[in-house]
């Protein structure tokens, strides 16, 4: 096992009253960005909520730098060092203003308020958000919203990100924007998204999630047209460039 790294060990799982959702899976995520793609109903979300420990494996376990992550202090460490994008902003966004959203995190690490809005400042003005600081956060756009809770994420300096379908109800510009920001991260990431085009833009990998198997897809194919695909790698009959 890669000494720091995020693992997935022989995680079963099923929701309440329902099939088995996984059996046995395993999974790693040590460095690069990962892309993993979907039918509605895989489990893709679910497999981010056992990783943060919102929901718990039937059996295997969740690691961290070998680390099982089973106590509370586990999730606690965990969650220090693994930033966790939700699908919906609103889930993440519960303060009145952009930048008490933002300094929460660093506040709750100990950080003085000072300091904790200095970092704040800082990170709204790496994403393009700065002068959004005493904005309203019910008030913000979609894409808006999207850009700070990302924020609160990257404050906290993670070393590895996931992400639930990040642009969804983007706008082209905002989803432009966060693939700039992407590319710009030098942070291991696993990427959920039905947005094909922004997988090829930002991955280097990318993985289906399959009847409860992932699945590494051999070929990506890189072009831009507004569409998703269900299967990366399934290429289609249109003009594009594909490589392995």
């Amino acid at each position: 096992m890669n000494p720091s790294c995020l693992r997935l060990k022989k995680i079963s799982f099923a929701h309440p009253s329902q099939p088995q959702l996984f059996t046995g899976l395993d999974f790693e995520l040590s460095s690069g960005k990962v892309g993993l793609i979907g039918q509605n109903g895989s489990g893709k979300t679910t497999l981010l909520y056992l990783i943060m420990g919102l929901h718990q494996p039937v059996a295997g376990g969740v690691y961290l730098d070998e680390r099982l992550i089973a106590s509370r202090d586990d999730l606690r460490y965990l969650r220090r060092h693994v930033g966790f994008l939700f699908q919906d902003a609103d889930d993440q966004l519960f303060s009145p203003t952009v930048i008490e959203d933002v300094a929460f995190g660093p506040l709750n690490l100990g950080d003085s308020p000072d300091v904790a809005r200095q970092k704040s400042l800082d990170i709204l003005n790496r994403l393009g958000l700065i002068g959004f600081e005493d904005r309203l956060t019910h008030n913000l756009s979609g894409g808006e919203k999207k850009l700070v809770a990302l924020a609160t994420i990257l404050v906290m300096q993670p070393r590895f990100l996931l992400l639930d379908e990040p642009t969804n109800s983007l706008d082209s510009a905002t989803r432009a924007r966060l693939v700039a920001i992407i590319d710009n991260l030098d942070v291991p990431m696993l990427i959920i998204s039905h947005d094909w085009d922004f997988l090829a833009q930002t991955t280097s990998q990318v993985y289906s999630l399959d009847h409860g198997h992932l699945h590494l897809s051999e070929t990506k194919c890189l072009h831009t047209h507004p569409h998703a695909h269900a299967h990366g790698d399934h290429p289609h009959g249109h003009s594009g460039l594909a490589h392995d």
